[in-house]
C-alpha cells in the first residue's frame, strides 16, 4: 500500500491489486475454500484475458480439464465484474480539464528534477507555480505558457 508520502506504486497498480482482491474474494464466497487453492487459477485467468477473436471452444477431454475450464471462465466472468466497479470507482474521481487561450494556469514542478534554488529540498518546497497565461493549444493535452526568462 502507498501513502502520499511514500509512493510505491502507481495508480494502475493500485486498481490491479484491488481487481485481483475482488476476484479473489468472489471465488471465496461462491464457491468456499482457502484462498490458496484460487490463487493459482485467478492468476492464470488474469494473465490470459478472454479475447473475442478466439471464440468459445468446447473442450473435450478428461473431466479434471472440463472443471478446470469451467472454473476459469468463471473466474473471468468474475474478472471483468472487478474491472468495470474498478472502473467507475476511477471514473468518478476523474474529470476532463479542458483550458483556452488566455486561461491563467499553475504549473505543477517537481523537486526530482534536478533544479536549484527553491527546489533544491523536497521537504518545503513548492508543489505548483504561477499562475502563467496560456498562449496557444500545442497538443491534445499541450499548451505554451508565458513562462519567465529565468524559466
Amino acid at each position: 500500500m502507498s501513502t502520499s508520502h511514500h509512493p510505491q506504486t502507481d495508480g494502475q497498480s493500485e486498481r490491479t491489486i484491488h481487481t485481483l482482491e475482488d476476484m479473489l474474494r468472489a471465488c471465496i464466497l461462491e464457491d468456499g475454500g482457502s484462498w490458496s487453492h484460487h490463487l493459482p487459477l485467478i492468476e492464470f485467468s488474469y494473465n490470459n484475458t478472454y479475447h473475442s477473436s478466439i471464440g468459445d471452444k468446447i473442450i473435450l477431454g478428461p473431466e479434471i480439464i472440463q472443471k478446470t475450464t469451467l472454473k476459469i471462465n468463471s473466474i473471468q466472468d468474475k474478472m471483468r465484474t472487478a474491472q468495470s466497479r474498478q472502473k467507475i470507482y476511477t471514473d468518478r474521481r476523474s474529470r476532463p480539464l479542458e483550458f483556452d487561450e488566455g486561461d491563467h494556469v499553475f504549473l505543477k514542478v517537481t523537486p526530482r528534477l534536478g533544479l536549484r534554488g527553491v527546489f533544491r529540498t523536497k521537504k518545503l518546497s513548492l508543489r505548483y507555480i504561477g499562475p502563467f497565461q496560456i498562449l496557444r493549444h500545442v497538443g491534445s493535452e499541450a499548451y505554451q505558457l508565458a513562462l519567465p526568462p529565468a524559466m
